[in-house]
């Protein structure tokens, strides 16, 4: 069975798959982004993340990479994962199931190269479509 691929913003990640990204990627994000075209031409950076479900492709520039770190507490002053992070317990009210509207069709259909994206809105509580692939 083919994963899940699934292209969002960061603030738009369920807390329980930024943590396993915090995990894999201890010394932060900015060494291990990727580049892509989208359909519009635009070159697009992103960080890999694989789940057991899905496989993520988290939109984010280098600067925004850098930032994230910074200005996290589970992050140290030289942008390095607090060792104590992995214990410490966090609710979490993600089911485990990916939306609707992030998935890809289904492997049967003429549409298994297209992905439907989200970003979310600072003002709106919903995610929005966008019509990045790659």
């Amino acid at each position: 069975m083919t994963k899940k691929r699934v292209i969002k913003d960061y603030d738009a990640l369920p807390e329980d798959i930024i943590r396993q990204v915090k995990m894999r990627y201890p010394t932060g994000y900015a060494a291990f982004l990727v580049s892509y075209t989208d359909k519009e031409g635009k070159k697009v950076s992103a960080l890999p993340f694989e789940s057991d479900e899905v496989y993520y492709l988290i939109r984010m520039t280098i600067l925004e990479a850098k930032r994230l770190v910074k200005e996290d507490e589970d992050y140290d002053d030289d942008g390095v994962l607090r060792e104590d992070f992995a214990d410490i317990e966090v609710d979490s009210e993600f089911d485990g199931q990916g939306e609707d509207d992030d998935d890809i069709a289904s492997n049967n259909s003429e549409e298994d190269d297209h992905i439907i994206v989200t970003r979310r809105r600072d003002d709106e509580e919903e995610d929005i479509p966008d019509d990045t692939e790659y």
